[in-house]
């Protein structure tokens, strides 16, 4: 197969997708061939390159998650892939008698009801052409749980159990979904979180550096390709060490 045009002729959603993790995502998938579509908040559209189709979607909002899906199939009568990649980290640094229900409350509208509402929307059409690839970002946050980040490390563990329930619901239906759980990695949410937080976070990875956008993009890319067909419900590791189950 020629990897650079893997994904060609396929239609791919990506929420998030004017920066960080999703920006690179997505210039790897319409690198190797795929028309991107990114779901991001309005005011992210002029960082969107074209050719690029860029929707202003609230992912925690059904209804605007249902026309935004419907607005993709309506231009390209297909959805083949959708990689979930927004995501906040809401206040951090915070013991758990500190957190805020609405601070709590928006991370997970965002992180889980995000995730959940773009999949309920884009497996019909994946169910009816009998082949999708979903991708859910979690983290290692998700599986271990990091300190002063409640919300986060909730919102992220959900998401895992989430892609657990899909990936063996729609098994045998030509769809696979599984998730990605980084470590910290190079991006500008993560620049913004205080450097005690993130100094906590890259302590604990063995290889003692954060990861690059380039290496979750490279993962990614392989888990929503044609290649990647026989796994379903997994949480991909990208931690440099830390996590090994």
């Amino acid at each position: 197969m020629n990897q650079s045009l893997r994904f060609s002729g396929q239609s791919a959603i990506i929420t998030g997708g004017a920066s960080g993790l999703g920006a690179a995502i997505a210039a790897r998938l319409k690198k190797e061939g795929a028309d991107i579509t990114v779901f991001d908040v309005p005011a992210a559209a002029g960082a969107v390159a074209a050719p690029d189709h860029f929707i202003a979607v609230d992912v925690a909002d059904e209804a605007s998650v249902a026309a935004g899906v419907a607005e993709v199939l309506q231009r390209r009568g297909r959805i083949d892939i959708l990689i979930n990649c927004a995501g906040i980290t809401g206040k951090t640094d915070l013991k758990s008698h500190l957190v805020t229900v609405d601070d709590f409350d928006r991370v997970l509208a965002i992180n889980v009801r995000g995730s959940f509402l773009t999949s309920k929307h884009v497996l019909p059409a994946m169910v009816s052409r009998g082949y999708g690839r979903i991708l859910h970002i979690s983290s290692i946050a998700g599986k271990e749980g990091n300190a002063g980040m409640l919300a986060y490390s909730t919102s992220k563990a959900a998401v895992i159990g989430l892609t657990k329930v899909q990936g063996k619901e729609y098994a045998e239906s030509g769809i696979t979904i599984n998730a990605l759980a980084p470590a910290v990695v190079a991006t500008p949410m993560v620049a913004a979180l205080p450097a005690e937080q993130v100094r906590y976070m890259t302590d604990k990875i063995p290889m003692k550096r954060c990861g690059t956008l380039e290496e979750v993009a490279a993962m990614a890319a392989f888990i929503v390709s044609g290649e990647a067909s026989f796994t379903s419900g997994f949480t991909f590791d990208l931690t440099g060490g830390r996590a090994v189950y």
